[in-house]
């Protein structure tokens, strides 16, 4: 278990799910919803994560922090929202909560030459290929469908990778 995770575990119990403080009624309604899609096949868990950390409201780290870019740990983007690395990390914890191995899975620092910005999505790895989460689709992708993404760089719990454009 992460220091991340036992940190998330051992707050103390809030009364209110309506409080702006991360608390244990906020982990709880993760924990639930993260168990109520256990049963599921992989591909439908793997849809629901991302339709559910979609749900959140995208807001620029500057206005959320006051700085231009800032990851966000799971707790503080299940308060504040956040942009699209926090998604990615949400992502990346819950389907680790659900059993996938951190090797499996990634968050890729892309360039979108669609809109000429950095970006980053959530990549996994599902029957042979390579699936996409990202918070500007709602539908889960295969990576061989995505043209207007260049990947810069890739991170996990473990390690980086640098992407070279071919």
């Amino acid at each position: 278990m992460s220091v991340l995770e036992r940190h998330i575990l051992k707050m103390q119990d809030a009364e209110s799910c309506s409080a702006v403080q991360f608390n244990q009624c906020h982990l709880r309604r993760w924990q639930e919803f993260l168990l109520t899609i256990k049963p599921l096949p992989e591909i439908q868990q793997i849809k629901a994560v991302n339709k559910y950390a979609n749900e959140k409201t995208y807001i620029l780290d500057i206005e959320n922090y006051g700085i231009a870019d800032y990851w966000a740990t799971p707790k503080e983007f299940l308060v504040n929202s956040g942009d699209c690395e926090d998604y990615a990390i949400i992502k990346m914890l819950s389907m680790k909560w659900l059993g996938y191995q951190a090797s499996a899975m990634r968050v890729v620092v892309v360039q979108d030459t669609n809109l000429r910005v950095p970006h980053a999505v959530m990549a996994i790895e599902n029957n042979n290929d390579i699936l996409i989460l990202d918070n500007q689709i709602e539908e889960v992708i295969s990576h061989a469908d995505i043209f207007h993404y260049v990947p810069v760089y890739s991170l996990n719990a473990s390690s980086w990778w640098m992407h070279v454009p071919n």
